[in-house]
């Protein structure tokens, strides 16, 4: 007899866990079927945003998650970049998150995503609308116009890997002659990663740019190369940019402060794990022989490709599914998280009767835009823009004009300028002509389709403290008047709403706006001081939910 769930989620890594978290805790009833009965400990997704730590703080996890890391507390998670080699003369230190950190209610955080997992997996356990079946492999996803139909079978063994951006380590792979079950629900959402069976069974393409490049992840310890970097402050990746390398990165990451490492390069296409060396590769970058133990290495393909859809009828994509691309700037674990933050506050409204069924096209039209100017212009854009610039400079050209460029491009930095948002969502009442996009800007200003930065209510809170778990209505001096029709019309659409009032005043009138309207992902809906006499509350929040207008 099949099992009856309102989600079914295929993968169960960090963010399959998370859609687990935040759908059991709006209530939902959900299976998360993932392959590996234990993360897998490959160091990997390591950089989480301050926004990111916002779904932490939002989900009651964000103490245990910071208790997780391995890094000492408040030791700088920030990269230096130097030139051919990282015993070069030339190295600079780039601004990072921190010039935006004020944005955000919390900051930034890294770790190892098997850690990242763990701390997720605890939460979810605690859901008892959520079970976590682990160690089940997927065999078959089919859909129809009533539901889903999901058939799964026990693995017995694991294997040392992931799937992730095109890994191909040739493990043995999963033998899966254990029980069979199956499972039915009114929805599936593939987490399954970037070779997703969820995206491949719903017939949905994806596009983008393969550089046609293999690349090499190698995971080690050497105490030596953590003394050699003693050079540089203290920071967690060390990059080198060496022109016969085409702007493809050579870096080392930190997994712990001492002689954990992992190592990202580039390799030739034809290099096989039997015989290419690795050492070599790694004292290139460094700039001088060491001594590595070796955990584990692997290979993958430097791509950038972006689903075509999100969504085909009843089944939906997010994470490595839904987006595959290098491990460059922190951009493939926090956007993952982002699309499940995004999607399972419009699942659950959709599944409990009062958002209508747009809402989840909308998740799509928000979360692919948004990745598919990610990943052009600030990952494929980054690389061509490295290459160019070691093809036009060079200290043995012109060592003046090197150092002047190089200075110049140290200083600068792209973090400012990524602000992602929803203008041009069909459930935002963004500006005319507005469009879903990577690029903003950071300010207080309240802004429709924007994330709301963090304020300071007169009784000393956060305003984020005070967010409810759904819709939140921000009024901060505005009169009774202005306030009762949003009430009103929550009420009769039995959209549930809080309202947080207070002065308009210090750690409230930066937001330039007496009334922020605010969606359950604390991204604002709409902003004014008075509803304009040309649309209603009703009408506002109706579309908000993605109901036909009243």
């Amino acid at each position: 007899m099949a099992e009856r769930y309102q989600v079914v989620i295929v993968g169960g890594g960090p963010v399959g866990v998370a859609l687990g978290v935040e759908l059991g805790m709006r209530g939902v009833s959900c299976a998360v079927v993932e392959r590996f009965p234990e993360p897998q400990r490959i160091p990997k997704g390591q950089n989480l945003t301050a926004r990111t730590l916002e779904h932490f703080y939002f989900w009651g996890i964000v103490d245990e998650l910071r208790a997780a890391r391995v890094m000492p507390n408040n030791y700088p998670i920030a990269g230096v970049t130097a030139y051919k080699h990282l015993m070069s003369d030339y190295w600079y230190l780039p601004p990072g998150r921190e010039t935006v950190r004020s944005f955000y209610y919390e900051q930034n955080e890294r770790l190892p995503q098997y850690c990242t997992e763990a701390v997720l997996r605890r939460k979810m356990a605690t859901l008892p609308g959520v079970t976590g079946l682990f160690g089940w492999n997927v065999e078959s996803v089919e859909q129809d116009d009533h539901g889903v139909r999901v058939e799964i079978v026990e693995t017995s063994g694991e294997r040392d890997g992931y799937a992730w951006g095109g890994f191909t380590a040739g493990q043995a792979p999963f033998s899966t002659g254990g029980e069979r079950r199956t499972l039915e629900a009114d929805y599936v959402v593939g987490c399954d990663g970037a070779r997703s069976l969820v995206r491949e069974t719903a017939g949905i393409a994806s596009s983008g740019e393969d550089f046609d490049q293999k690349m090499l992840l190698a995971v080690f310890r050497s105490r030596e190369l953590h003394e050699a970097f003693e050079r540089f402050p203290e920071v967690t990746t060390y990059r080198a940019l060496d022109p016969d390398l085409q702007g493809y990165w050579m870096f080392f990451g930190r997994v712990d402060v001492g002689e954990g490492w992992f190592f990202h390069a580039p390799v030739p296409n034809d290099a096989n794990l039997d015989d290419y060396d690795f050492q070599a590769l790694l004292d290139r970058a460094a700039g001088f022989e060491f001594r590595a133990e070796f955990d584990h290495v692997g290979f993958w393909d430097l791509r950038v490709l972006v689903a075509d859809a999100y969504r085909s009828g009843r089944l939906l994509i997010a994470g490595d599914s839904a987006h595959s691309h290098p491990p460059y700037g922190g951009f493939g674990l926090n956007n993952g998280l982002e699309d499940i933050v995004n999607l399972g506050w419009k699942l659950a409204a959709v599944l409990q009767g009062w958002g209508g069924e747009s809402l989840l096209d909308s998740y799509g039209e928000e979360r692919r835009a948004v990745f598919w100017e990610t990943g052009q212009d600030f990952i494929a854009a980054g690389i061509r823009s490295d290459r160019e610039f070691l093809e036009r400079y060079s200290p043995e050209r012109d060592r003046a004009e090197f150092e002047e460029a190089w200075e110049r491009i140290g200083r600068g930095s792209r973090v400012g300028v990524y602000e992602p948002n929803y203008e041009g969502s069909p459930v935002v009442w963004g500006p005319p002509g507005g469009v879903c996009s990577a690029h903003g800007s950071h300010t207080f200003a309240a802004r429709a389709g924007h994330h709301v930065p963090p304020g300071v209510l007169s009784s000393g809170r956060g305003v984020h403290e005070e967010f409810g778990a759904w819709f939140t209505l921000l009024a901060f001096g505005a009169p009774e008047g202005a306030v009762a029709p949003f009430e009103r019309a929550a009420r009769e659409l039995n959209v549930p709403l809080k309202v947080v009032r207070d002065t308009f005043e210090e750690g409230r009138a930066a937001y330039e706006s007496r009334l922020v309207l605010v969606r359950p992902d604390q991204y604002a809906v709409w902003c004014g001081d008075a509803l304009p006499s040309s649309v209603s509350a009703s009408v506002l929040l109706a579309r908000a939910v993605g109901r036909a207008e009243p």
